[in-house]
């Protein structure tokens, strides 16, 4: 089981760059019985950027532009499953917080959720989780 965080969701939302293409790649090379998620955070860290985004614009045309791009990220969403933050994974979650550990909290709660369905996380930022223990990661940018 795998689960992708926001950073390698936000890669996969601009199809026509290399590193998209490359894990893209790797995701259609997966057996047909290995499952890929995401978590309910990378929803919540990525809806707040678009929301951000629209609350930006200068003009209509701005609007529009950051209306598409909302749009597919909702249509990115509707194709792959979110693992919730669940009491399981909120056990782990404060277990975490309690280590002090220099992670930011979202990517605590990910990590958390990671750790409770005892998945591997698909991440570029190999420095913070790497901090999270027991944590299983791979980096397919790489």
């Amino acid at each position: 089981m795998y689960v992708l965080d926001t950073d390698v969701l936000s890669l996969l939302e601009e199809p026509d760059r290399t590193l998209a293409r490359r894990l893209q790649s790797r995701l259609d090379a997966l057996p047909d019985d290995e499952t890929v998620f995401t978590t309910i955070i990378s929803y919540e860290e990525q809806t707040r950027g678009w929301f951000a985004l629209l609350a930006k614009a200068k003009s209509v045309a701005a609007e529009i532009h950051a209306y598409l791009r909302l749009r597919r990220h909702l249509e990115n969403y509707r194709h792959v499953e979110l693992l919730d933050f669940d009491d399981t994974a909120a056990v782990h979650f404060q277990r975490l917080k309690s280590l002090r550990l220099r992670v930011g909290t979202m990517d605590l709660k990910i990590g958390a959720i990671v750790l409770s369905h005892e998945a591997t996380l698909v991440t570029r930022n190999i420095s913070d989780f790497r901090r999270i223990p027991s944590l299983k990661l791979e980096d397919w940018t790489q």
